[in-house]
């Protein structure tokens, strides 16, 4: 069992209700009883008023069912469920939506981590004041050499000053509602934040042996599949904002290119120097340079005009959020 840990922790009045436990689940109804009574006793033993939402993804296992008995005679809980397994990032989504709260925890239904990190996130928000506390997992675990690699690649390629992008965490719900999160992304949800300007800070938390049941995320497909989104992300946030500065820029390389190579077959042509393979390879190039240098910077502007929309779509629905939480 987790060690039990004394109310002494300092967690501020308005914060010890408002927030809410963000669990996605999926095929976990054999967790759920231990779930729902540790979530119980964490709460009673810290004073916490906040909410649980737990979100079940499309399960087959009757966790929905398990979950609703369970929480039966607990306040301040919704228990939302998918149709279909549609992933653990649109599960993180559908839960923000729901919370009444400004700040999630989000927790994972396996019991990995203890329910008595719950009040130590809430105490280190309110401590550092930051936007987003990341869990860094300590201790000999599982994937932990597969993890590591994958943090140091994205602290190399996104500069967060975070070592576990992947683990617990807690953080303002109004980041979720904001930023647009793609199918898979939820592992790259503290980098797009940073992106953002919100401010990430760190604490270490213990990684517990699953209790019951099967990992879902694991495999070597899943270790390509994040390297691959990796570099999507990292593309995205380069170049999203200034498109043309990469397909502009790789069009005008080539028009130019093709000028010069067009210059220099003029020269060949005029000095009567022939080429040993003639003029027409020469001349093929100079149009394949030309054409994919105009179409890739066709694709530029274009790109910037959509681009533009993006932002201006972003800052609507920011000012969206904003009304709505000033209503609240």
């Amino acid at each position: 069992m987790p060690p039990v840990a004394m109310p002494t922790l300092a967690i501020p009045d308005r914060l010890r209700t408002d927030f809410a436990v963000l669990v996605p689940a999926f095929d976990e109804a054999e967790n759920m009883a231990a779930l729902f009574r540790e979530l119980r006793d964490t709460f009673a033993r810290h004073r916490l008023g906040g909410e649980i939402i737990l979100v079940d993804d499309g399960s087959r296992d009757g966790t929905h069912q398990a979950a609703v008995r369970e929480s039966v005679g607990m306040p301040r809980v919704k228990v939302l469920r998918h149709r279909r397994n549609q992933g653990k990032t649109e599960a993180m989504v559908t839960g923000a939506l729901a919370a009444e709260s400004e700040f999630l925890v989000l927790f994972d239904a396996d019991l990995q981590h203890s329910t008595e990190d719950i009040p130590r996130f809430l105490a280190e928000l309110a401590a550092t004041g930051s936007d987003i506390v990341c869990g860094r997992k300590v201790g000999n675990y599982e994937k932990a050499a597969v993890s590591g690699v994958y943090n140091r690649l994205s602290q190399r390629l996104f500069h967060v000053p975070a070592r576990d992008l992947n683990s617990m965490k807690a953080f303002r719900a109004e980041i979720l509602r904001e930023i647009p999160l793609r199918h898979d992304w939820h592992r790259f949800f503290v980098v797009l934040a940073h992106d953002q300007g919100y401010s990430v800070s760190e604490m270490d938390i213990e990684l517990f042996p699953r209790r019951a049941g099967v990992a879902k995320y694991s495999g070597r497909r899943r270790v390509l599949v994040g390297v691959a989104d990796l570099v999507v992300v990292w593309f995205y946030l380069k170049f999203t904002e200034k498109p043309m500065q990469f397909f502009g820029g790789g069009g005008l390389a080539l028009i130019l290119l093709g000028v010069l190579v067009g210059l220099l077959t003029v020269v060949l042509r005029i000095g009567n120097w022939m080429p040993p393979f003639g003029f027409r390879p020469l001349l093929t190039l100079v149009v394949l340079l030309e054409t994919v240098g105009v179409v890739l910077f066709g694709f530029g502007f274009m790109a910037e005009l959509i681009a533009t929309l993006r932002s201006e779509v972003h800052q609507l629905r920011r000012g969206s959020h904003r009304g709505t939480e000033a209503q609240r």
